[in-house]
């Protein structure tokens, strides 16, 4: 039997709202079980979509923007190969080396954090425009840092512009993509992420062989992310705001401008009446900011994104990412070879993002994340067992190699698409920013923690013990996912904001 709707004061907005939906529609089921729909659609209100002129500037919009995430691929996989050179130029210790390699994750999490705040104030496309400026200006400061100390602090500045892109550049794509798109145009931006890892290693691998043991042969490696930071300053300076950050804004002619570039007439027409009603609501509701984490529902949601956020990293994939070669190096492959089989890792991550971005118009978000757990944790599960079973040498080398490919198609054809997805669209519109920030700042520190602690684990523990602890912590990202993570799939942005308002304001009701 039903429960009733609960009741309220009529002086809340929110309980409002509830009771009036709870008397338009059926009571919601709890959407980890509810059925989604076998493809993205959107909203019954909205004319379906066409193809014109808007779909070749859409995909120029996603291209261009999207180049955040390059530079983010970039900057968090240069130091794969980069490091051993840097070790013998600077003379790091393990401690050290840790510090170089995490002080970029540091201040990713504080650019997250600040660039979500930002992108709600500011906007996103001028967030993506000073985020380009930081990209460049800490690209140059690692490239000619005489010190560990000023490196250090220059990839700290370039950490800050590699989290406010995380958060940014796919809350814009979000925003600005039909509904039936939005899985596979968001996830772009993780090809592209992957992608740039791919041109890192790929570069390190090309300028290593070329230069060789000549002094400071890192600093080249490190100076090629110069190229795409330019791209993406002057690309934003013609792009469009986001259309949904501008009717936060009560700008809708605006809006409305925007949403025509990318859309058909008509359907933009209903799409920014739907978007105008709910940014209406949000403004009566003041949501936004810290203090919205006294309403039940947006803390509830808040702590579903901080923990979508934190499994993405305990899987340990960026103890691959980052120090792939020197595990490499360690299984029995020479420097050299350790550099060229790394490639593989970032082909197969290329390959399995684009296998990513197919699923997602093809399979449900939540099942999807859930396999990539399971199948990262049992990879990372017969890395460690292999490596302390087989002594060290060619043999050893090539099946830890073809683990971490197995861990990696799983990662990044699975768990971090549908992961930068899901961030980008449970928060509701004026709390986008904030709560995308808030989940990117927890995901960064986690990230932070895991490549400052990997080589101290790995100096104390050996690797296959380390590679232990990051099977336990999986176990623990693979009962969060199926307990707690609900389905985003075929839903608009202000249908899915209605729907998660709804499920996390219904009391628990027992026996229901």
């Amino acid at each position: 039997m039903r429960p009733p709707p609960p009741t309220a004061s009529p002086r809340s907005a929110d309980a409002r709202r509830a009771r009036d939906r709870q008397r338009s529609r059926p009571h919601p089921k709890d959407f980890r079980t509810m059925p989604s729909p076998q493809s993205e659609t959107t909203t019954p209100s909205v004319p379906p979509e066409t193809k014109g002129p808007h779909t070749r500037r859409l995909r120029v919009v996603t291209l261009i923007a999207t180049f955040g995430g390059l530079l983010f691929g970039y900057d968090t996989g240069v130091i794969n190969g980069a490091l051993p050179f840097m070790t013998t130029d600077l003379g790091l210790t393990p401690v050290t080396e840790g510090l170089v390699t995490s002080s970029l994750l540091l201040g990713a999490a504080l650019g997250a954090v600040v660039g979500g705040r930002l992108s709600d104030r500011r906007g996103r496309r001028r967030n993506i425009l000073l985020l380009a400026g930081i990209f460049l200006v800490g690209t140059l400061g690692c490239t000619f840092a005489p010190t560990t100390a000023v490196m250090v602090v220059s990839r700290f500045v370039l950490g800050i512009a590699v989290g406010g892109a995380s958060v940014t550049v796919p809350t814009y794509l979000a925003e600005i993509s039909p509904a039936e798109r939005r899985g596979r145009l968001v996830t772009q931006n993780e090809l592209m992420i992957v992608s740039g890892q791919l041109l890192a290693f790929t570069f390190n691998a090309g300028i290593a062989a070329a230069l060789g043991d000549s002094a400071h042969v890192w600093r080249w490696m490190l100076v090629v992310a110069t190229l795409p930071a330019v791209v993406l300053w002057f690309g934003m300076l013609v792009m469009p705001e986001s259309p949904r950050w501008l009717a936060s804004k009560d700008r809708f002619d605006e809006a409305l401008d925007v949403l025509r570039q990318v859309r058909p007439a008509q359907r933009a027409e209903s799409e920014l009446a739907e978007v105008r009603r709910l940014a209406v609501e949000d403004r009566q509701s003041q949501t936004g900011g810290w203090r919205d984490l006294a309403t039940p529902w947006i803390r509830k949601l808040v702590l579903v994104g901080l923990g979508i956020a934190v499994v993405q990293q305990i899987t340990g994939v960026n103890t691959i990412m980052y120090y792939g070669t020197q595990i490499l190096q360690t299984s029995g492959f020479s420097a050299n070879g350790a550099l060229l089989a790394n490639i593989a890792n970032g082909v197969i991550s290329v390959l399995a993002t684009f296998a990513g971005i197919y699923l997602l118009g093809k399979v449900n978000r939540r099942p999807m994340l859930l396999a990539g757990q399971i199948g990262t944790t049992c990879a990372l599960l017969l890395v460690g067992v292999v490596s302390l079973a087989l002594p060290e040498g060619t043999g050893r080398a090539f099946i830890v190699l073809g683990l971490t490919v197995t861990f990696l198609a799983f990662q990044q054809g699975a768990i971090s698409p549908v992961t930068w997805l899901m961030l980008s669209e449970i928060f509701p519109l004026k709390l986008r920013g904030f709560g995308f920030g808030v989940a990117g700042l927890t995901l960064w520190l986690t990230n932070f923690l895991v490549g400052m602690t990997f080589p101290v684990l790995v100096d104390a523990l050996n690797i296959s013990n380390t590679f232990f602890i990051f099977v336990g912590l999986g176990i623990v990202a693979i009962t969060f996912v199926a307990r707690w993570v609900p389905e985003t799939r075929g839903r608009s942005l202000e249908g899915l904001e209605e729907e998660l308002r709804t499920k996390y304001t219904r009391p628990v009701v027992q026996g229901s």
